[in-house]
């Protein structure tokens, strides 16, 4: 996942994906012009987060000059909140994978998503926040109680659409096949909380290039 320099310069929440699954948070951060107080609240948790630190309302809240009541009322609760946070650095961290990777077709979409897999492994901020609150992590990222492993479904079948067009079959509509890709690269990428084995971004890129034939 990337450096805070590296994520988008203001917000980092405006991807096609975001806007196929909305969530009020990125509804405020989007709007012209984004609501002043939600984007001040969130570019500070987003800092904290990569500081390795904790989001907590009440010590947020203090931070930015506010009470509990506001915040919640700008941002929603805590985990709308890091839901939000962790999709802009994951969209700034497939963005950077995009930009860097290699080849045409098929072997493309392996090298953007091992890429990606990659940064989720070895971020350090990330895996701090893995090891800090493991159920959380697991509930927000890997079931569609938040708007994250949706938005990554629609990110990676953007992906699959300009990149393999012919991927998928009437068995397995392409929506299908990025789902099945999603889950793959969420098996590796959180295999210590899943399984209890190492986490293995070289087994995910193994994994893609089955799936798509690279």
């Amino acid at each position: 996942m990337p450096e805070i320099a590296d994520a988008p310069a203001v917000l980092g929440v405006g991807s096609r994906a975001t806007r196929l699954v909305p969530s009020t948070l990125s509804t405020r951060l989007n709007a012209d012009p984004p609501h002043r107080e939600a984007a001040r609240a969130f570019q500070a948790a987003r800092h904290a987060f990569f500081a390795g630190e904790k989001i907590e309302m009440g010590p947020l809240a203090a931070e930015l000059g506010v009470d509990r009541t506001s915040l919640f009322r700008w941002v929603g609760n805590r985990d709308e909140l890091l839901a939000e946070v962790l999709w802009s650095l994951a969209e700034a961290s497939l963005d950077h994978a995009e930009s860097a990777s290699a080849g045409e077709g098929a072997t493309r979409v392996v090298d953007i998503l091992g890429r990606f897999v990659d940064g989720l492994v070895t971020a350090d901020y990330f895996r701090r926040f893995l090891a800090r609150e493991p159920q959380r992590a697991l509930r927000l990222m890997t079931t569609s109680v938040s708007e994250i492993q949706r938005r990554y479904v629609a990110a990676v079948e953007e992906l699959l659409a300009t990149h393999v067009p012919a991927a998928g079959s009437p068995g397995l509509p392409q929506h299908d096949l990025a789902y099945l890709i999603v889950r793959i690269s969420e098996t590796f990428s959180y295999a210590d909380l899943i399984a209890g084995e190492e986490p293995s971004a070289e087994r995910a890129r193994a994994a893609f290039a089955l799936v798509l034939g690279a």
